[in-house]
């Protein structure tokens, strides 16, 4: 063996971490992906307990692996194999002696492949225990494992797969193996020719099998290794997408899982998004939804399918591949409720292929709006179903049809009872598809009944900024639709206050939907009474400097509704409201020059407002802007400009009235 096998006991406790390599980056970025968790690497207190026989023996067995003799080394590593290595007093027996250093020492042994192989198998074991997995990292396992996976013998490698994917669930590990060059070797080893993975195993022979296996093990590791953002990026250079492609499609359920496993951890990228679209991924990936015995398989599948719906061309192939009847028949299996991780995933996968109109289409002949209300009914469902839930149905309310069936049904109850939970993603999909079903009368009405524009407004308390965002937007159609709706807003102590506070906001999004709301509270004029007391004028002169396309198009309507109160419209003027107004028409969108417009014709109706929008050249703008197909674009203009030209006619008339007695002044004298 190339080490000395006799060096010291000193107990793992003892022992300093491996130093960093100069250079080396930090893995701060961790994948969002659902498959798997990262381990917690703190260290963990050592329990209490009475040293029974095996610890001895075991640590006797230690003894004889530090003897450096090659027999004694194999019998003692088969001796080990007989006990139960999950058991924490026998991991502690083999710590407490320094076998773990032993065990990587024996990695570096080139003359004798069985005890590499016990030592590799006797590792695969003790590092699926939390309490040895760190220790393990830090006494350089990662590097040897590396350094092994060009071993030509297949068993090596096929333990070495298995030692990563328990290592690599620690960051240090995965930073590790990116740094010593394991991710590259790992995706070579996925290579495998298409005729083995369409053979039954009992059909392949030694040779093929192995191979097989090794590969199995190698995606196995890039799973865990794919936890990290910087590994994702790396195994996509080394062409790991179209090996996992060809993995996918595979008839050996294992290897499928393990592909599928670090195919959804990858997704969260948009690359692999994108690979998995044109390698042709996504009819397997619908295939293996059917697998009724393996809930993990189904699990990754709809991971995948959640993070790749984002593509309107992914959302069509899994329709046109059966998928949404095969997603539909998952979340109503009562079996399923059971299973949280796949119900998340399923209902997640079913809410973005949602925002394709086809596939509500066929969603709604398998009576999904039904089956998804059902699963609110729950009190006990996990936060990430009811939060994919609300964000399914956020999308079937878009269409009036969908909406009756909700209202019908009593889902709207059910969803104003769950903005008392705290889970952001829900808060947010909540106030979205509540704001669809305001707008529809009838739905606003149980709205209101249920007490939901006040647990609405109380969302702009929210600290998270989309949060508040969404339930602006969400206010304007219930302030818009609910019944006496100036008295309402007006009952909600704080409320006014609340939101003109909000726009001191940095966020653009928060902005434009506050400006949003404000515009539509400002229709009752008690209410912009309030708000103007508030002081909503100078803050909203503040913003008119902004770039976004979003907020000016809703700034701007509320400077044109908040103008009909008291001085609201001299102020504006007074503190540089008109300039900006007027390069939005010169800049923006046809939706911002039409709120412009508007908000130039209401400020029009003061004659000094009208002078600087003269001024500052928004004629030619109106002029243009009165030729345009918008209806409401073309009566904003032409009324801004016929108050202009109201002020220059009285000023012409003034102007030669004057000149006239001057005349009859001189003809006098």
């Amino acid at each position: 063996m190339s080490k000395d096998l006799t060096e010291s006991t000193t107990s793992i406790d003892n022992l300093k971490p491996r130093e960093v390599f100069v250079g080396e980056e930090t893995d701060s970025e961790e994948s969002s992906g659902s498959s798997g968790s990262t381990d917690d690497e703190v260290e963990r207190e050592r329990p209490k307990f009475e040293c029974p026989p095996e610890y001895w023996h075991i640590q006797k067995l230690m003894k004889y692996l530090k003897t450096g003799n090659q027999t004694a080394t194999v019998v003692a590593l088969c001796c080990l194999k007989d006990h139960d290595l999950k058991e924490e007093v026998n991991q502690f027996a083999i710590q407490d002696m320094g076998g773990l250093e032993v065990l990587i020492n024996l990695l570096e042994t080139t003359d004798i492949k069985a005890i590499k192989l016990g030592a590799l198998s006797i590792l695969g074991e003790l590092s699926q225990s939390e309490n040895l997995r760190k220790a393990i990292v830090d006494l350089g396992a990662v590097p040897q494992l590396v350094k092994n996976l060009v071993d030509p013998a297949g068993d090596v490698r096929v333990l070495i797969g298995e030692n990563i994917f328990h290592l690599a669930r620690l960051k240090k590990a995965r930073k590790d193996l990116r740094h010593w060059g394991g991710l590259p070797l790992l995706v070579d080893l996925l290579d495998v020719p298409e005729k083995l993975l369409q053979t039954s195993k009992n059909d392949l022979n030694p040779e093929d099998l192995e191979m097989l296996l090794i590969a199995e093990s190698s995606a196995k590791g890039l799973w865990s290794a794919s936890k990290s953002k910087k590994n994702m990026m790396v195994m996509m250079k080394t062409g790991a997408v179209p090996l996992l492609s060809k993995l996918i499609a595979s008839v050996h359920i294992d290897v499928i899982k393990a592909a599928m496993g670090t195919l959804s951890q990858c997704v969260v990228e948009p690359g692999f998004q994108l690979a998995v679209q044109t390698e042709g991924m996504v009819k397997n990936i619908v295939k293996h939804l059917i697998n009724e015995d393996d809930i993990e398989l189904k699990t990754h599948c709809c991971d995948t399918i959640y993070y790749c719906g984002e593509d309107p061309i992914t959302r069509n192939m899994v329709r046109e591949a059966g998928g949404l009847d095969i997603l539909v028949k998952i979340i109503n299996d009562a079996n399923n409720r059971k299973v949280k991780p796949l119900m998340a995933a399923a209902t997640g996968a079913v809410w973005k292929t949602a925002m394709s109109p086809e596939n509500v289409e066929r969603f709604d002949s398998l009576r999904a709006v039904e089956i998804l209300i059902k699963l609110l009914e729950d009190v006990d469902e996990d936060e990430r179903v009811l939060a994919n839930v609300v964000g399914a149905l956020g999308q079937f309310v878009k269409l009036p049809k969908n909406r009756d069936v909700v209202r019908r049904i009593g889902g709207i109850p059910l969803m104003i009872n769950l903005l008392n939970y705290t889970y952001l993603p829900l808060l947010e999909n909540l106030a979205m598809v509540l704001k669809e079903c305001a707008e529809d009368e009838d739905s606003m009405a149980v709205i209101e009944d249920n007490d939901g524009v006040r647990l609405i407004w109380s969302l702009l308390k929210n600290p998270a900024e989309t949060v508040q965002a969404n339930a602006a937007w969400c206010l304007v159609p219930c302030i818009r639709n609910v019944t006496n709706s100036g008295e309402m807003v007006r009952s909600f102590v704080g409320g006014l206050e609340l939101m003109v506070r909000l726009l001191e906001n940095e966020s653009p999004e928060v902005l434009s939907c506050v400006c949003a709301a404000i515009a539509e509270i400002a229709t009752d004029i008690e209410n912009l009474a309030v708000i103007s007391d508030h002081g909503v004028v100078p803050l909203l002169v503040d913003l008119v400097k902004t770039g976004n396309p979003q907020l000016r198009q809703h700034l701007a309507a509320a400077i044109g509704k908040c103008c009909a109160w008291g001085i609201n419209c001299k102020l504006f003027g007074r503190l540089g409201a008109i300039t900006p107004l007027v390069n939005f028409m010169a800049e923006g969108t046809p939706e911002v020059q039409r709120t412009t417009a508007m908000a130039l014709h209401a400020l029009s109706t003061n004659q000094f407002n009208c002078i600087t929008m003269h001024e500052s050249g928004v004629v030619r703008f109106l002029l243009s802007a009165v030729g345009s197909k918008d209806q409401i674009l073309q009566e904003a203009a032409a009324g801004c400009l016929a108050n202009i030209r109201k002020l220059a006619l009285d000023a012409e008339t003034k102007h030669l009235i004057k000149k006239k007695e001057e005349v009859e002044t001189d003809e006098e004298n």
